[in-house]
């Protein structure tokens, strides 16, 4: 049997309770350029999330789980989409809530995520997509395997006339 338990964190399905958090998230301007938000969720939206969020991740090619620390604090998330079972790839989020970043968190987590993507999914890839700019996301891919394999030139488009490039990396496991 998988845990879920890393060192510093562990991973959980949202819970109803947890509707004013990921609505504090969702919404969170600053995360929307890495998450490409263009508008807000209504509370409405996140709680039809919340009543779907228990099917199965072959039904909806995706998955979103809390990540908490050892006080049950929920500091972040992580998502699986576009999964393909019969490939055995998905791709992968994560983001940590402003007060806990840079303290080793994403890490632990990201170590957590991918041993459950091997060991229950049978995923052999995992892909993930980052602006060129974001330098800590870079790095904190990198230390967990994962390559860089393309750049797509000026991809996502963050101030008037000014674009970003944004890095395809991936991850093949054994």
């Amino acid at each position: 049997m998988i845990n879920l338990q890393g060192t510093l964190t562990y991973l959980r399905a949202p819970e109803q309770s947890d509707l004013e958090q990921m609505y504090l998230w969702e919404n969170d301007t600053t995360v929307w350029k890495v998450s490409n938000t263009l508008v807000p969720f209504s509370r409405f939206v996140l709680e039809q999330y919340l009543l779907n969020a228990h099917l199965d991740i072959f039904i909806n090619k995706q998955i979103r789980l809390f990540i908490c620390d050892k006080q049950d604090n929920p500091i972040g998330s992580v998502d699986l989409f576009d999964y393909e079972p019969l490939h055995h790839r998905a791709g992968l989020g994560i983001v940590i809530a402003e007060p806990f970043r840079n303290k080793g968190f994403a890490d632990d987590a990201l170590k957590t995520l991918l041993t459950y993507c091997e060991e229950v999914l049978m995923v052999k890839q995992v892909y993930c997509n980052i602006g060129a700019s974001n330098e800590a996301s870079i790095k904190l891919f990198e230390n967990n395997g994962f390559a860089r394999v393309g750049l797509k030139k000026a991809w996502n488009k963050i101030a008037q006339n000014k674009f970003e490039d944004e890095w395809l990396l991936q991850r093949i496991n054994k």
